[in-house]
C-alpha cells in the first residue's frame, strides 16, 4: 500500500516574516524553511490541514 498511496508536494511561495507564530510553526512542521523550497509528503488529513492553515503562504500539488 505504501507504493499506491498518494502524495502531495507543498511549496513555500511567500515568506513567513509577517505571519503569526502558529503559522510559522505550521510551515516549519511541513518541513519548509525558505521561499521556493518544496517537500513531498503523504496525502493525509493532517498534512492537508496544516497546508490549508497556511494556504496563503504555500502551493499544494498532487504528485504521482
Amino acid at each position: 500500500m505504501a507504493n499506491d498511496s498518494k502524495k502531495i508536494q507543498v511549496t513555500l511561495v511567500k515568506g513567513v516574516a509577517s505571519s503569526t507564530t502558529r503559522q510559522k510553526r505550521n510551515v516549519l512542521s511541513l518541513g519548509l524553511h525558505r521561499i521556493g523550497q518544496s517537500v513531498v509528503l503523504p496525502d493525509t488529513p493532517v498534512y492537508r490541514g496544516m497546508a490549508k492553515a497556511v494556504a496563503h503562504l504555500v502551493r499544494v500539488e498532487e504528485v504521482d
